[in-house]
């Protein structure tokens, strides 16, 4: 897989390159699960509004390395830190919206999330044992979660 996360370091390098961006690439994580970490000056228009654009440079990036390595995991494209963060605040909400439902008895929705943000939603709550999440029914890409005691 060495060569495949050279490939995906190669093609973040050569696209923000050409795009005109000041940058480096830092690799991090084990193997399997690197992430692209770009360190720039320019990390507010590279991360775009929530993330949007920074989800393009990764998908592209992983089409990308796919084409010629298909066993490829999914590298992960972050920029100055900003996924890590968002994360933990995505953690941090659900954490305390937990905590509201525990007090008020009152069930709670969050927003609306991609299926990785719910994810981390479902994941930080699975150990407490008064609370139960659940994705909503809907076609959307986009979908609410409500936690609600068990």
């Amino acid at each position: 897989m060495a060569d495949a996360i050279d490939d995906a370091k190669e093609a973040l390098t050569s696209m923000l390159g050409k795009l005109g961006f000041e940058f480096e690439v830092e690799t991090s994580g084990e193997p399997g699960h690197e992430t692209l970490n770009i360190v720039s000056e320019d990390s507010a228009l590279l991360i775009g509004k929530n993330g949007d654009r920074l989800d393009d440079v990764q998908y592209l990036v992983n089409r990308i390395t796919r084409n010629a390595h298909p066993d490829a995991p999914r590298f992960r494209v972050d920029c100055d830190g900003y996924r890590a963060q968002q994360e933990q605040r995505v953690a941090d909400k659900a954490l305390s919206l937990a905590e509201k439902v525990k007090e008020s008895g009152r069930e709670l929705w969050m927003n609306p999330m991609n299926s990785y943000h719910r994810r981390l939603v479902h994941n930080a709550l699975a150990e407490d044992p008064e609370i139960e999440t659940v994705s909503e029914d809907a076609s959307s890409r986009n979908k609410k979660i409500l936690i609600r005691l068990k």
